[in-house]
């Protein structure tokens, strides 16, 4: 069975940065995809970024601005998100999950699903 266990949220003040860390344990990671979802309060959950299980990666309208880095290390079972340039509004709590081979924006196509970090940003 696939478990993800995220880290790297915490408080950051605006402008500053922060790595998430996915790691993903229990299934055959070399041909995983694996995405970045947020969910702010009071909004729906919105897909960040993926990487597929060749390293292609794909980001959503909001995070493709430059701000948004998503890479994998296949030896470490791991992927990661960088973030840049905070803003409050990037404030949310962020879950990585995973689907064979591809990337899909949909959260409902994604089998496996980690327990989330939470990112706080102060303006």
């Amino acid at each position: 069975q696939v478990q993800l266990v995220e880290s790297g949220g915490g408080l950051v003040q605006a402008g500053g940065s922060l790595r998430l860390s996915c790691a993903v344990s229990g299934g055959t990671f070399s041909t995983t995809a694996v995405a970045w979802f947020r969910q702010a309060p009071g909004k729906e959950r919105e897909f960040v970024a993926g990487i597929t299980w060749r390293g292609d990666s794909t980001y959503s309208t909001d995070s493709a601005k430059g701000r948004f880095t998503i890479s994998r290390d296949d030896a470490k079972g791991t992927v990661y998100l960088q973030i840049n340039s905070l803003k409050p509004e990037d404030t949310a709590v962020y879950y990585c999950a995973s689907r064979a081979f591809f990337v899909t924006t949909m959260g409902s196509q994604y089998s496996a699903w980690g327990q989330g970090t939470q990112v706080t940003v102060s303006s």
